[in-house]
């Protein structure tokens, strides 16, 4: 396993540990935002990868309400809450690791799934149309 910004095994198994199975997407990621580690979800989509920024990932200013530099500062988890023009809203947080100053787990619940219907979102309808793509061109 490749180390990221010298982050213990121990720091990241026990991240695989409490996140490996969480239904959405989650990162841990280093305060210079390159990603430490991902969750299932995250190795399932492949969109983000351990060694990526994630801070260039996406659109030019698509992480302009990044709480991850508040998380740190301040050693509490933050949060913020976007709502989507279907109604449904997304949940972010940003929780600093105790004993690693320069560490946080970052994660959105609502992102793949509508937890009014249950239904997947439309976003992890891409991911999964893109990740089939991706297997077989052929497909497209």
């Amino acid at each position: 396993m490749e180390r990221i910004n010298d982050v213990p095994a121990s720091v990241i198994d026990a991240f695989q540990l409490m996140w490996g199975n969480f239904p959405e997407p989650v990162s841990l990621v280093h305060k210079s935002r390159n990603v430490v580690a991902v969750n299932k979800w995250h190795q399932k989509a492949g969109y983000l990868t351990p060694g990526m920024n994630c801070a260039k990932l996406g659109a030019p200013g698509s992480h302009k309400g990044c709480l991850g530099n508040k998380a740190l500062a301040s050693g509490e988890a933050t949060y913020s809450y976007n709502e989507k023009p279907d109604g449904t809203g997304v949940t972010a947080f940003w929780i600093p690791l105790d004993g690693y100053p320069e560490l946080f787990v970052h994660f959105g619940v609502g992102i793949s799934l509508n937890y009014k219907t249950g239904e997947p979102t439309d976003f992890l309808k891409n991911k999964m149309q893109d990740a089939a793509q991706a297997k077989d061109p052929n497909n497209a």
